[in-house]
């Protein structure tokens, strides 16, 4: 079923639509475990969400970037079409969701079709989308909850838990909620959407990506504590397990990146030019790098150390995600205390580990300093992560659904 009950714009200036914006936030991440940063979503809210079906098998044709840019265009594609970028979103990998007040809803809703046709007709994927009210959630005994975690004064990031935003995704995968296809030829507005760095190769031993749901029924306390457990011991590793460094950061261009960036920018017809203007972008980049010059406001060194600062890779998003660049013995300690939670009917878990790791970016305009950067594994991620967990233990009535 879809609900269409209060998913039509309904002003511009509904109370509430600077929830998230004015909310006190948390600058150490070891704060995701605090259920004091948490506060409800207003109830007219709407959840908006969606993913690529059978992503693992795009994945295994050794397609994660174009899997990590379909997700990401979720995010790109609703809040352009909103015109404002302060709302909580949160990226899984191949798939994405964005919380809207009342009042955006439907022009969500709208951006969201023409995501979910742009990524069939351009892409070759198949879609799935929904719009799921919080009241709905609500009435089904779960809850959305948010906090804002503020990474530094230009960027924060949503953190979601209560259930409801879990709830919500097993709805759209088994088919009870469903957002329409756009018709033919409709395009979202996708501008500031680029995958223009190599992939980041491990430093310190491996990029994992490591996603803990709970078990449904288990204590709430049992699994906060090892939320914070999971994260102190990640937080020992130099620079918090973080995959990024400037040092690291290679700026170049193939012509799969080059090809996909283009087809999310521009139609038929006009590619060809915006390739071109790639081009001369990264030539400037990296002159102005090698001679260490700006341009006006737009300085190189600045814009990468931003990139490294704004970089989103760990998260609460009704469990906790990281993609963590981290050695053998601090992976070592983590795994035994996912297995300890996993025995006692705390948590179930899945680990993925690769050489290296992958950044998509929204970057709206480089002179803008809150460009945002989502870190994901380059060989599988979270998706793989999450199909893991389906190889656990059978999954409780009412669990979280991943993969």
């Amino acid at each position: 079923m879809t609900h269409d009950d209060g998913i039509q714009d309904a002003g511009i200036h509904d109370d509430g639509d600077d929830f998230f914006r004015d909310l006190s936030g948390f600058g150490d991440f070891e704060g995701v475990a605090d259920v004091r940063n948490y506060h409800p979503l207003p109830d007219g809210w709407v959840l908006v969400l969606a993913d690529i079906v059978d992503s693992t098998a795009a994945i295994e044709a050794g397609r994660y970037k174009a899997v990590n840019m379909a997700g990401a265009s979720v995010i790109s594609g609703v809040l352009n079409a909103i015109g404002r970028h302060d709302l909580p979103f949160v990226f899984g990998g191949d798939g994405a969701l964005v919380a809207v007040p009342p009042s955006r809803a439907g022009t969500a809703r709208q951006a969201l079709s023409a995501v979910q046709r742009w990524a069939r007709d351009e892409l070759g994927f198949e879609m799935r989308g929904a719009a799921v009210p919080v009241s709905a959630a609500r009435a089904a005994g779960q809850d959305v909850l948010v906090a804002r975690y503020a990474v530094n004064e230009l960027v924060s990031y949503a953190m979601f838990a209560g259930g409801g935003a879990a709830w919500a995704e097993r709805r759209m995968k088994e088919g009870l909620e469903t957002n329409p296809l756009a018709p033919p030829g409709t395009r979202p507005n996708l501008a500031g959407l680029s995958c223009r760095w190599n992939p980041i190769a491990a430093r310190h031993g491996e990029i994992v990506s490591i996603i803990a749901v709970p078990v449904p029924g288990a204590s709430e306390d049992d699994f906060r504590t090892l939320i914070a457990d999971v994260v102190a011991i990640a937080s020992r590793q130099k620079g918090e397990g973080h995959p990024v460094e400037v040092e690291g950061l290679q700026f170049r261009l193939n012509a799969v990146s080059l090809d996909t960036e283009a087809r999310a920018a521009v139609p038929r017809g006009q590619r060809l030019r915006h390739k071109a203007f790639v081009v001369l972008q990264f030539v400037l980049m990296h002159a102005l790098t090698a001679f260490g010059l700006s341009l006006g406001r737009f300085d190189p060194r600045r814009y990468r150390n931003d990139i490294v600062a704004n970089s989103d890779f760990r998260k609460f998003d009704d469990g906790l995600k990281m993609t963590l660049d981290i050695e053998p013995a601090r992976l070592s300690q983590i795994e035994a205390r996912l297995e300890e939670a996993r025995a006692a009917g705390v948590c179930r878990y899945g680990l993925h580990r690769q050489d290296s790791a992958l950044m998509t970016c929204i970057v709206p305009t480089p002179l803008s300093r809150d460009h945002v950067h989502f870190i994901d594994g380059a060989a599988g991620g979270y998706a793989i992560a999450a199909a893991k967990l389906k190889g656990a233990d059978a999954i409780p009535s009412g669990a979280p659904a991943a993969g």
